[in-house]
């Protein structure tokens, strides 16, 4: 069935798919061959990402409302992070449902990690205590994409969500530090570049934006693709290259000076 998410490790060596099929599968990016299938109950694989050192993939837990972190020297299943639920919750209560994890991040030093979710909430959790840290509010539609900034302290955050805007926020001080808007609809991925100085945004508007955060603008607007834009990743190790992946089945490049 469907792939929904690909992870790359950052030896660039192997990657891993998220399908619809329940499972995740782990593979040598050049010669194809699977080092590992990852067994997943349905609606418990979103999206994933690899920490900054290898050591770790972290999934989205999707309907169980969790982050799941599997070890990548075994490929065992070390550690589940539960999303608090609403207070008061009942086992029937159907607004535990809202708590659907759709996307991961991983702080530079590893440390922490984000997590959004479908009813606009966002969750910090530390990673070496498996403690949940707290919520960072402010979207009011699901959170499709999260990136923490490279810098060395790794307190920014970006998000991106269906109420169309682009959140910044301080994850350790639980603060909201700039919000930019200018995409017609949905926002449904964000990336930083290297450096930390631009953000790039895909949107369901079909067009790819390039914001400077300081201004908290956009500074250009890429209206190529003939669909919703699902995904936009810079090039690792800078060069100012960014990538964006549409419904329109295809994959543009472009030199971002």
């Amino acid at each position: 069935l469907g792939v929904v998410s690909v992870a790359a490790h950052p030896s660039g060596v192997i990657a891993a798919s998220a399908s619809l099929d329940s499972l995740v599968r782990v593979f040598d990016v050049d010669t194809n061959a699977t080092i590992a299938t990852l067994e997943a109950p349905p609606s418990e694989v979103w999206q994933m990402q690899f920490d900054p050192k290898g050591t770790t993939l972290a999934v989205a837990g999707g309907g169980s409302a969790s982050i799941k972190l599997w070890d990548t020297a075994t490929w065992r299943l070390v550690s589940t992070l539960s999303v608090p639920r609403p207070e008061g919750p009942k086992p029937s209560d159907k607004s535990s449902s809202k708590k659907f994890v759709l996307s991961v991040a991983w702080s530079p030093d590893g440390r922490r990690l984000a997590c959004g979710s479908i009813d606009g909430t966002i969750s910090i959790f530390d990673v070496p205590r498996a403690k949940f840290l707290h919520h960072l509010e402010g979207h009011y539609m699901p959170v499709r994409s999260l990136v923490f900034s490279p810098e060395p302290d790794g307190r920014k955050l970006y998000s991106a969500s269906d109420d169309g805007h682009v959140h910044v926020y301080d994850a350790e001080g639980k603060a909201i530090i700039g919000a930019m808007s200018g995409h017609s609809s949905w926002v449904l991925s964000v990336d930083v570049s290297p450096d930390g100085e631009a953000i790039a945004t895909g949107s369901s508007d079909k067009t790819v934006r390039l914001w400077d955060f300081k201004m908290r603008a956009a500074i250009q607007t890429m209206s190529n693709h003939t669909d919703q834009v699902w995904a936009v990743a810079f090039r690792p190790g800078g060069g100012g290259r960014l990538a964006s992946v549409s419904d329109d089945k295809s994959i543009s490049l472009y030199h971002c000076s």
